[in-house]
């Protein structure tokens, strides 16, 4: 769907990208199976002409999916181990060719319709990206949890508190730039909004959104790239992530402690495991708490942030936890617990 790394907006992808390309670093021979207009050090394989997301001309994009999963196969024994992203996709051929696998789950999973797939497909291999992520699936075949990390130096370390909150992802309605709205209102301080708009929200950002942002306080950005990222993280006060969903994971988290930006984010999904309540942000329950959160940020250390980041969310803290799951897969032990 994306570009490895996408251009703009897409969490997956960049994970894919960073995991792929401190392989590499570390020696590792990989291959990296993606859109054509993807950049690696690894070898590319392209399984479609560009991301199908910038593809006007793309229709049918499951098509292009299982174009992909048969260049996999037509090489397949060239690997050691191959590391899905692609959801449940490969499971029926996985099922059929002996071949060593994970695959990470980047989604939500507390949808009905997954638990008979997953019953079904009860011996494949799979990796969480938080423990709430998982807790709608206990008895699948769980190899380990790894959190997401990022290049210690993608983004840099900004010192100084800035004057105004960031929203940054997705315009939807369980993303909730609504309450981001409210409790910088009510704080009466500036909200600066970087996120993209896809097709499927526009309704929803037209009718819920577009009428909140005329006031002085609030400026929409539309989405940004990476190389905007840094500037617009690390010059904030704090990040608002008022989620209103069972979170994955939450990648713009880490990417503002990496600047030194603390978080007020809603109790929801894995932010309880990636906010250390009171050092590296504020975790609440409702918009009064939001607001209080707002006004106490200050008390919070920029270099604590960092250095959690430090410790906890590096690629390549990351890819030593996938090493390890891989380590399981080829010495045939039962699932662990890496990274967890």
């Amino acid at each position: 769907m994306e570009s490895v790394p996408p251009k703009r907006y897409g969490g997956t992808e960049r994970i894919v990208s960073y995991l792929t390309e401190e392989l590499v670093r570390q020696g590792h021979d990989v291959t990296l199976i993606a859109s054509g207009d993807s950049v690696t050090a690894a070898k590319l394989v392209a399984a479609c002409r560009r991301s199908l997301r910038s593809d006007e001309q793309c229709v049918d994009q499951l098509a292009h999916h299982v174009l992909l999963l048969e260049q996999l196969f037509q090489r397949v024994d060239q690997f050691d181990i191959v590391h899905f992203h692609v959801d449940y996709l490969h499971f029926p051929f996985t099922r059929r060719h002996p071949v060593r696998h994970t695959t990470t789950l980047h989604g939500r999973l507390d949808i009905p319709d997954l638990v008979p797939l997953y019953r079904e497909f009860h011996e494949m291999p799979v990796v969480s990206i938080s423990m709430a992520q998982r807790a709608p699936l206990p008895h699948a075949n769980w190899l380990g949890t790894v959190y997401h990390g990022l290049p210690a130096d993608l983004y840099r370390f900004q010192p100084d508190r800035g004057r105004y909150l960031a929203f940054v992802g997705r315009i939807s309605p369980e993303k909730r730039v609504d309450r981001a709205i409210e409790i910088a209102r009510r704080a009466r301080i500036p909200l600066r909004i970087a996120a993209k708009v896809d097709p499927a929200d526009k309704d929803y950002f037209a009718s819920m959104v577009e009428p909140l942002l005329d006031d002085s306080l609030i400026e929409f950005m539309g989405e940004i790239g990476d190389d905007e990222k840094g500037e617009f993280l690390g010059n904030a006060l704090a990040l608002v992530f008022p989620i209103d969903w069972p979170e994955p994971f939450g990648l713009v988290m880490i990417e503002a402690l990496a600047c030194g930006t603390p978080v007020i984010a809603y109790h929801h999904g894995s932010v309880p495991e990636v906010l250390e309540h009171g050092r590296t942000g504020f975790i609440v329950t409702g918009l009064h708490e939001a607001v209080q959160a707002v006004r106490c940020i200050a008390e919070l250390s920029r270099e604590q942030c960092r250095a959690t980041f430090e410790q906890r969310f590096t690629a390549a803290r990351m890819t030593r936890d996938y090493l390890q799951v891989y380590e399981q897969l080829i010495c045939g032990c039962g699932p662990g617990a890496a990274g967890a």
